[in-house]
């Protein structure tokens, strides 16, 4: 009966080892080989999901191609890979680049052209001041009659230009008649009495037709010793005048000056001699060619500027004194060894920051962000002193779209999270200089504060429409309202924020050149900011920030509106910039 027991088991341990060998192995393998066959359908044949994305907003991503929502622009392909780059290496595809026409240039290796180094001026047409004269009464009277009474009139000279009712010069009339009958006994008496009628401009033969006739004449003509154009009409008819007073002011436009304002960083750019290329919307199609001849030796304080002058010749009477006008001159300045002269396309400005793009493999559309250090801007271009080397290929066109390559791949570019961090970096040193420091207010100064910031408003309002009367003007009474705050009781930097806040907002009053005006507000808001975040107020304000102002060093400013209009550069980019604070 063991036996048996034992046979029978023996009998089911073989069977079931039979059965894993024929079943259980078999299963195994049709299983291997269902995962094997699953994983090549799922892989083998099928291509990788291609997204499209807008080369201006990489926040579009779109499974097929068509056009950008926002801008309605061409979507380019994203690219999806980067397998064997560097860390802050791209790679963009080939279509990419034809539809974003994305360009390159070897440094060192850039043709020089005509605008490259010239530095671009604004300014007005004035009277050549050397060739003004002044036309006065030679005596005393009342000026019965003015022959000119406008301004732009054409005098000629011999002109009869008034005529005066001079009681000296009936007495001295009648002076002559009395000594030309004692001329031969009292010669030395009548010599006298001519000289005094010649010293009042009198001509030999009106002298000569009073002694011949005997008559007096009461009304006397004046008559123009010079040729000109009346800029100036400086008495009227009726008028008493004395002996020398000016009747006109009389301007010679054969010849004008053209004058510039330059910054006070430009003043080494210049010399006397140089040539100066000259263009006015007048004559769109002409340019006037002219050579600097005088530059101003004293700076002004409230503009920050001198005054560049070149003479031109107006022979033809084409500029007109009050005309605007538009200058390029080459620098002075000598180009510093071990630098290096690149388009301005190819430049991005991110807060304090310069980058370019670096084309790393000359083969592949790879590319790597370089920060570089720029030197001066002249024209279209940079100076590069350093960041890049002699052969090395930059991006010149189509820059942001590369940029917007490289944070869709993650990589470190300008416009994602972590260099927008460095983009408010203005701001936080601000906050660190002014709350941190320890700024504080009184109540009093807070409330009249706020006031004065109404007017600040409305000057801004102004500078987005690009009215540089309205400017001036809010500019003059923002600056009286800051003026009548009590500064005892602020402390030394409280007061230097508010004084430098005067100051600027003088300049901006004293200045009709809306550029001129919007360089000072730069440096307004960054004195006046700090004070707004350090008192207590009744309305929020949003700090707004403009990257491409002030030199592409970027600009902030206040407003109470979240939506952007942007007071540095009006129309022409009115929604340029972001909100990077909120003033609570």
């Amino acid at each position: 009966m063991k036996k048996n027991i034992l046979y029978l088991a023996i009998a089911v341990i073989v069977g079931l080892g039979a059965g894993w060998l024929i079943f259980g192995n078999s299963s195994d393998t049709s299983a291997n080989k269902d995962v094997s066959e699953m994983s090549d359908h799922d892989h083998a044949g099928e291509p990788a999901s291609q997204m499209w994305t807008c080369s201006m907003h990489p926040q579009i991503m779109q499974p097929e191609p068509g056009d950008c929502p926002i801008c309605g622009m061409d979507l380019i392909p994203a690219e999806a890979g980067a397998e064997g780059l560097a860390v802050n290496e791209i790679k963009m595809t080939e279509n990419a680049m034809a539809l974003a026409n994305i360009q390159t240039t070897i440094v060192g290796n850039t043709q020089a052209s005509d605008d490259d180094g010239m530095i671009s001026l604004s300014g007005k047409i004035a009277a050549n001041e050397e060739n003004n004269t002044v036309q006065a009464s030679y005596f005393k009277g009342r000026i019965e009659r003015l022959n000119v009474n406008y301004e732009g009139q054409q005098l000629n000279r011999g002109q009869l230009l008034a005529t005066i009712y001079a009681p000296d010069l009936v007495a001295a009339q009648q002076e002559l008649i009395t000594a030309a009958s004692l001329k031969e006994s009292q010669p030395a008496l009548y010599k006298a009495v001519r000289n005094k009628l010649k010293n009042w401009k009198l001509s030999e033969t009106q002298i000569n037709s009073i002694e011949e006739n005997g008559t007096v004449r009461e009304n006397f003509p004046i008559y123009a010793t010079v040729s000109g154009t009346i800029s100036e009409v400086m008495a009227a008819q009726g008028d008493y005048v004395n002996q020398g007073q000016p009747i006109v002011k009389l301007s010679n436009l054969n010849s004008v000056w053209a004058e510039f304002d330059a910054y006070e960083s430009q003043i080494a750019q210049f010399k006397v001699g140089q040539k100066i290329k000259i263009t006015t919307n007048a004559y769109p199609n002409k340019e006037f060619e002219g050579t600097i001849s005088f530059i101003d030796p004293i700076l002004n304080n409230a503009t920050r500027t001198v005054t560049v002058r070149a003479t031109l010749p107006n022979r033809d009477n084409l500029f007109k004194p009050g005309m605007f006008v538009t200058a390029k001159v080459k620098g002075a300045t000598q180009t510093m060894e071990n630098t290096f002269t690149v388009p301005a396309s190819a430049v991005l400005w991110t807060g304090e920051r310069s980058l370019v793009y670096v084309k790393t493999n000359p083969n592949e559309p790879v590319f790597e962000m370089r920060e570089v250090t720029l030197g001066n801007r002249a024209g279209e271009t940079y100076q590069v002193s350093a960041g890049l080397n002699t052969g090395e290929e930059i991006v010149t066109n189509g820059t942001f779209t590369v940029d917007a390559a490289a944070q869709l791949q993650g990589k470190k570019s300008m416009m994602n999270q972590q260099m927008m961090q460095d983009e408010t970096n203005v701001m936080d040193e601000m906050d660190l200089a002014a709350g941190k420091a320890g700024m504080s207010f009184s109540d009093g100064f807070s409330t009249d504060f706020n006031e004065a910031i109404q007017s600040y408003l409305k000057m801004k309002d102004a500078f987005v429409a690009s009215n540089a009367s309205q400017v001036s003007t809010f500019a003059k009474a923002t600056s009286k309202k800051l003026k009548a705050i009590t500064p005892t009781d602020l402390g030394k930097m409280e007061n230097q924020h508010l004084q430098k806040s005067i100051e600027m907002l003088d300049a901006i009053a004293n200045n009709v050149i809306l550029e001129n005006q919007r360089s000072h507000f730069v440096i307004l808001n960054e004195n006046i900011l700090p004070i707004a975040m350090n008192i207590e107020n009744s309305i929020n304000y949003y700090v707004q920030k403009c990257p491409m102002a002030n030199n592409n060093k970027g600009a902030v400013w206040l407003s109470t509106e979240e939506e952007i209009k942007n007071p540095y550069y009006g129309d022409a980019m009115l929604t340029c910039g972001s909100v990077i604070d909120t003033i609570r």
